[in-house]
C-alpha cells in the first residue's frame, strides 16, 4: 500500500516559515540565515513542505527524476486540480514528449524571428510612461510586455493580442491577491483563448518546427505518444501563464536595482554592449522561482534528513543563486562575473523551454527602456509580489526625458 502523503509531518516541528510582507531584497537575509543554520528546513505552512535553499541540494534535486517526482505536486501550495496539466505535471517520459513538440519553437534562430514585434512593444511601453502621472515599471510596462511577448510568439492577430493582455496582466494580480473569483474567471478565458488560437493556428498550415500552435497539433496527429488534442490546447494555456509570471517578476526586479544603482544605469545607457553581461547577474541576484516543487518517490535523504515519500520539497531557486558555496561575492552584482552557471531557469528535465525567449525579453526591454530615457528612480515604495514569485508587484518611477 502506497505511504498516506505527510505521514510524518503531525510529529515534526517547523523550523521556517516563509515571510509574506516581504520589501525588496529582505527575503535574501532570511535565505542566508537558513545556508547558514538550517539549510533544509521543514515548514507547516502550505500543509507542510521541505525547502531546499542551497545549490547543491537543488541541483541535485532537479536532475533526478528517477527519485523526485512532479506528478504529484509540482508547486507549493499544493493547487487543487481536476486534471494534471501538461507539461510541468508529468514526469518523463510523457513530459518528454511535449518537450520534443515544444522545444524546437523556442531555439534562438527561431525566437530571433520575433525581435522586431518584441522591440515594437517596449518601445510603444516606454514612450506611453511619459504620458502617465504616475508610471508603475510593472503595472505600465513589464507585465503587457511580456504578455505581448508571448502573443507574438503565438502569432495571433492584434485584436487577441490586446485580449491576451488585458486578461493575463489582470489573472497576474488575481494570484497575488489570491482572488479566487477572478482566478477563475480568468483562467477559464485564457483556456478559451488556448482553445481558439490552437484551432485557428491549426488550419493555417504553420511549419511546426517553427510555431508553437503547429508544433503541439502535429504532436497530437501521433499515435506513439499520449498527446490529444486537448492536452495540446491545455499545453498553450499553461504556457501563455508561464510566459507571463517569470519574466515579468525579473524585469521588475531588474528596474528596482537600476533605479536603486545609478551609476550602473549610466553605464548601461552609455554601454548597452554590456547588457547581455548584467541580464545574466539580473537573473541570478532575482531569480523569481521559488515555489516549484518535487515529491520524492520514496522515503529518501536530503542533506541528512529523511524525507518522506510523497512530501513536497519547494525549491528557493532565489537562495541558490546566491549560495556563498558556489557563487564568490553571492549578494553583489558582478558586471562580468566569469563563473555564473545560476539556476534561474532550473536544471534537469523541466529547465525552462523558453530560457533564450526569456533572455531576449529582457534584453529588448532595458535597452529601449535605456534608450528611450535619461535617467529613472524610484518614486514610492515598491511592493513585492506574495510568496508563488520572488518580484515587485508595483514599482512606482519618476521617468526622465523620454524620447519619442
Amino acid at each position: 500500500m502506497p505511504r498516506c502523503p505527510f505521514s510524518g509531518a503531525a510529529a515534526r516541528a517547523s523550523e521556517w516559515s516563509p515571510d509574506r510582507d516581504e520589501t525588496f531584497g529582505s527575503a535574501h537575509g532570511d535565505y542566508a540565515r537558513l545556508r547558514e543554520q538550517n539549510p533544509f528546513p521543514w515548514s507547516e505552512d502550505y500543509g507542510g513542505f521541505w525547502a531546499a535553499t542551497t545549490y547543491e541540494d537543488i541541483l541535485a534535486v532537479t536532475q533526478d527524476d528517477e527519485l523526485f517526482s512532479t506528478a504529484t505536486q509540482n508547486v507549493v501550495p499544493h493547487v487543487p486540480r481536476s486534471s494534471r496539466r501538461p507539461p510541468l505535471h508529468f514526469d518523463p517520459p510523457e513530459h518528454t514528449e511535449y518537450r520534443q513538440a515544444i522545444d524546437p519553437v523556442f531555439r534562438r534562430s527561431v525566437v530571433m524571428a520575433h525581435r522586431q514585434a518584441f522591440t515594437d512593444s517596449a518601445r510603444d511601453l516606454v514612450q506611453g510612461l511619459a504620458d502617465h502621472p504616475g508610471p508603475d515599471a510593472v503595472r505600465d510596462f513589464a507585465a503587457p510586455f511580456v504578455m505581448d511577448a508571448f502573443a507574438a510568439v503565438l502569432g495571433v492577430p492584434r485584436e487577441m493580442t490586446r485580449e491576451i493582455r488585458e486578461v493575463g496582466v489582470r489573472y497576474g494580480f488575481a494570484i497575488q491577491d489570491m482572488d479566487d473569483a477572478v482566478i477563475a474567471e480568468c483562467s477559464a478565458r485564457l483556456y478559451e483563448i488556448a482553445e481558439t488560437v490552437y484551432r485557428e493556428r491549426a488550419q493555417q498550415g504553420a511549419d511546426p518546427g517553427r510555431d508553437l500552435v503547429a508544433g503541439l497539433h502535429r504532436a497530437a496527429r501521433d499515435p506513439s505518444n499520449g498527446i490529444t488534442d486537448t492536452t495540446a490546447i491545455a499545453t498553450v494555456r499553461q504556457l501563455i501563464v508561464a510566459g507571463m509570471g517569470a519574466p515579468q517578476a525579473v524585469l521588475g526586479s531588474s528596474i528596482v536595482h537600476l533605479a536603486q544603482d545609478l551609476d550602473l544605469q549610466q553605464h548601461l545607457r552609455a554601454h548597452p554592449e554590456d547588457l547581455p553581461s548584467a541580464i545574466e547577474e539580473f537573473l541570478r541576484l532575482h531569480s523569481p522561482y521559488r515555489v516549484f516543487a518535487r515529491t520524492a518517490k520514496r522515503d529518501t535523504v536530503v542533506h541528512g534528513r529523511t524525507v518522506l515519500q510523497d512530501e513536497p520539497i519547494a525549491l528557493l531557486f532565489p537562495s541558490a543563486n546566491r549560495d556563498a558555496a558556489r557563487f564568490e561575492r553571492p549578494d553583489e552584482f558582478v558586471l562580468q562575473r566569469k563563473q555564473n552557471s545560476h539556476l534561474a531557469f532550473g536544471r534537469g528535465s523541466h529547465r525552462c523551454p523558453a530560457a533564450t525567449m526569456g533572455r531576449l525579453e529582457l534584453l529588448i526591454a532595458l535597452e529601449e527602456l535605456l534608450r528611450h530615457t535619461s535617467g529613472f528612480e524610484l518614486a514610492g515604495e515598491v511592493r513585492m509580489m506574495n510568496w508563488l514569485e520572488y518580484g515587485p508587484r508595483s514599482v512606482p518611477l519618476t521617468v526622465h526625458g523620454v524620447q519619442h
